[in-house]
Formats: C-alpha cells, sequence, structure tokens
C-alpha cells in the first residue's frame, strides 16, 4: 500500500516549487515557448519536452519500479504516481491545453473515471450516435447505479435544450461522432448545459480528432478525454486514455478513482504513449491528405460519403468553425448490408478491425464490430445504417489504397470497370449480383 504523506498545502507547494501533485518538476503546462513571447507551434510542442533526469536524457528514462525507497519522498508507490507517467500527464496538459492531464490504461477506463463523478438520481444527457462501448457503460450505469440517461440528437441544439434541467449533472459529447461524423455544436451546448445547470459538467470526447486539431476545453468543455490508443500513440502497440480539465478541483475529484483503483497508465506504456504522441502532427498530416482524396473517390463515384471535410456535409462550416482539420475516418454507405459486407471482404490493404488511428488504414461495418453492442432495435431507432462502413485512413501510399478500394468494389461487385474508368452499378445490378459474385471475393 502506499505510504501515508503528510498533507502539502497550496502555500507549501508554491514555497517549494512543487507541480499540483507535489512534485518537483517545471510547471504543468511545461513553459516550452521561447522568452521572445512566441508561442510554440503544436507541431514543435509535440516533439518538445522538458525532464529533470539527472543524465540529461533525450528520451524520458522509464521508471520500470512499484515502489521507491524513503519516507515522504516524492513517490512511494506508482499506484499513485510515476515519474515517467508524470512526465506523459505534464507533456499531454501542455498539447490538451490544460491545468491538468491524467492517464490511465484504456480510453474506456478514462471514461469509467469520469462517470465515476455520478451519484444515483443524476441525469446525463448525451448523443444517439455513441461508441459502442460509452453506449453500453452508459446503459450499466442506468441499469446498476441509478443513472437517468437521455439520447438525443446532439446536433440539434433545441433537442438539447428541451432535455437540459437543473437535474442535468452531466453532458456528454462526441464530435465528430463515431461512426455517423456528425458535428456537434460544442461551444453553444457547453453554454446551454452550465445555463441549465451551472455545476453540470460538459465532458468531450475528442478521440476522432486529437488535441492536434481540437481543443474542446477552449469550447467551454470541463473535461476532455481521448482514447490513447487511437492518434496519440498511432501504432496500435499500447493501450491508454487520456483526460484533462482546467479546473484542478476537477481534476483532484479524478485522481482519486484512478490512485484508489489503481487504473493509472503503466510506465512502459507511459513511455510508449509519450513515444507516440512526438509523431502525432506528421501521421495526422498525411492520413488527412489521404481520407480527403478517398472520401472525394467514393463521392465521385456514387456513394453516401460522411466526411467533414467534403462541403457536401451538411455541417462543414460548423465543423471548420472549431477544428483545424477533418481528421482521418470517414464512412460510406452502399445500400445494401450483403454488399458491404463483400466489400470488407475483399479488401487487402485495409486491414478488418473495430478501431482507427493507426498508421495502418482500416476499414469495418460497425453494425457488426465497434456498435455490436447496441442492439438491432436501437440502432434503427438511433437510424444507424447496417450497411454503413468505415474507412479509418492510414499513411501508406494513396494511389496504393486508391487501388485495393478500387479492386475490392469490383470484386464485390459494386462497381464495374469501363473504357472511362469504373462506374457504380445500379440498384438493380446490385441486387442481381450472382453467387459467383460473392465467391469471387473469397479468392486469395
Amino acid at each position: 500500500m502506499s505510504s501515508s504523506k503528510a498533507p502539502v498545502t497550496a502555500a507549501s507547494k508554491a514555497l517549494a516549487n512543487l507541480d499540483l501533485d507535489g512534485h518537483d518538476l517545471p510547471p504543468s503546462p511545461a513553459p516550452s515557448s521561447p522568452s521572445n513571447g512566441r508561442k510554440y507551434a503544436l507541431a514543435t510542442e509535440l516533439v518538445y519536452t522538458e525532464t529533470n533526469d539527472q543524465y540529461n536524457s533525450s528520451s524520458m528514462p522509464i521508471y520500470q519500479s512499484a515502489t521507491f525507497k524513503g519516507e515522504g519522498n516524492e513517490y512511494d508507490y506508482s499506484r499513485s504516481g510515476n515519474p515517467t507517467r508524470s512526465h506523459l500527464e505534464r507533456h499531454i496538459a501542455k498539447i490538451m491545453n490544460a491545468r491538468r492531464a491524467l492517464v490511465v490504461s484504456s480510453g474506456m477506463g478514462a471514461l469509467d473515471v469520469i462517470t465515476r463523478l455520478l451519484k444515483p438520481g443524476d441525469e446525463v444527457v448525451t448523443g444517439d450516435d455513441l461508441y459502442g462501448g460509452t453506449n453500453r457503460l452508459l446503459k450499466y450505469l442506468s441499469t446498476h447505479g441509478g443513472i437517468v440517461t437521455h439520447h438525443v440528437d446532439t446536433t440539434n441544439n433545441d433537442a438539447v435544450k428541451a432535455v437540459l434541467s437543473e437535474k442535468t449533472t452531466m453532458v456528454l459529447l462526441e464530435s465528430p461522432t463515431n461512426p455517423l461524423m456528425k458535428i456537434v455544436d460544442i461551444s453553444t451546448l457547453s453554454n446551454a448545459a452550465h445555463e441549465a445547470n451551472p455545476k453540470a459538467l460538459v465532458i468531450v470526447d475528442n478521440t476522432m480528432l486529437s488535441p492536434l486539431l481540437q481543443n474542446p476545453l477552449d469550447l467551454g468543455a470541463d473535461i476532455v478525454y481521448e482514447s490513447g490508443t487511437k492518434y496519440l500513440s498511432g501504432h496500435h502497440d499500447v493501450m491508454a486514455g487520456v483526460m484533462a480539465t482546467n479546473d484542478p478541483e476537477l481534476g483532484d475529484k479524478l485522481y482519486f478513482p484512478i490512485n484508489a483503483s489503481g487504473c493509472g497508465l503503466s510506465p512502459f506504456d507511459s513511455w510508449l504513449l509519450l513515444r507516440g504522441v512526438k509523431t502525432l502532427a506528421v501521421r495526422m498530416e498525411k492520413q488527412q491528405q489521404n481520407a480527403m482524396v478517398i472520401a472525394t473517390f467514393l463521392e465521385r463515384h456514387g456513394f453516401k460519403v460522411r466526411y467533414p471535410g467534403l462541403k457536401s456535409h451538411p455541417q462543414y462550416t460548423l465543423h471548420w468553425s472549431q477544428a483545424r482539420g477533418a481528421g482521418a475516418v470517414l464512412s460510406f454507405e452502399t445500400g445494401s448490408t450483403q454488399l458491404s459486407e463483400r466489400i470488407v471482404e475483399a479488401t487487402r490493404l485495409f486491414g478488418i478491425s473495430v478501431s482507427f488511428g493507426c498508421v495502418n488504414s482500416l476499414i469495418s461495418m460497425p453494425c457488426r464490430m465497434s456498435h455490436a453492442s447496441i442492439d438491432a432495435a436501437t440502432r434503427k431507432e438511433r437510424a444507424l445504417p447496417e450497411d454503413i462502413i468505415r474507412l479509418c485512413i492510414g499513411i501508406e501510399d494513396v494511389a496504393d489504397l486508391l487501388d485495393d478500394l478500387q479492386q475490392a468494389l469490383v470484386r464485390a461487385g459494386a462497381v464495374r470497370i469501363t473504357e472511362d474508368g469504373i462506374e457504380a452499378l445500379t440498384e438493380d445490378e446490385t441486387a442481381g449480383q450472382t453467387r459467383q459474385t460473392r465467391n469471387l471475393t473469397d479468392e486469395p
């Protein structure tokens, strides 16, 4: 167990030059901008970190130790705090424009910590297009924890305001949503929630964009969280969850269950995530470029494409008013669940996976995979198309990705090759695809 420590007051921390956690490190966020007053660009801040390592190592060391010797020292037990994790948390706070950041063992672990702020009878307002794991956790809390959850179309400000009240304790948002790519007016809904109940907490899942492209705390949110497994890591070699806030008291409330339950991120995983964050800007730049090319290709050939980088997106203007990029996740509909299944199975470069944010391109059918925990009746009620395909674009050569996608569409019977290129099949032609076409997708 962690050894007891004497309480540290704000005054004693200031006198000892300690940070919010009582660590003798540079203040958080680290003042890494140059002395001439010009702020470093975020791409620079992602790479630049400061440590107090005794050997001035370029890479933060992994303190792979469960315990630390001595009494009343800065660290005593890694469940309560670890130098590698502390360094990562300070770095995350900096790039999220936050005063306090905390890291745990998964993105859902982060949401679990956040929802521990709720008590029986509290009301949560959230969207009707949510990540499947989020929906599952909220349903569990409603069933076993006495939490009242309102699912509404969060793109409709009036619909959200209609369910907000003094009983609203938490408003949980995603923007873009997953997988319908709907855009939520974070600023307007944050203001509305705080007007309905000044103590209400606005929580934003920013996993789809990362802090490189959107900063919900700057838009009025109280807490932002992300699955570090996705873009922050970028390589799908670590599971992690991050959360950040500008309220020190709220930060302490989030830290308590992390310390009590022991779900803080391990030293090695903290080091992996810290390494991954440094390349976020270059990865995301390439991924967005590829995503735009692929979204345009699909739209040009008649598919209904959902991607905020396309001007055809119904909330294109809203998205770009609060974000700096469109991200690298898009979805499209084929009009046939069977056709979508054949397309997914026919790809080669696109790995079939439930996740996103990796340097490798991925493909999935959310209703069969990431959102399968939402029952079919609820999916229908929330207008989640069963045929929808989600593409998570990586950093491969875009010509190779296009070639792979094109051959999958042809083999699945969604398009045909003509002298002028490729063209979409009519609905009758798609419906009349023979079993031979289905078997073709199984060839090596």
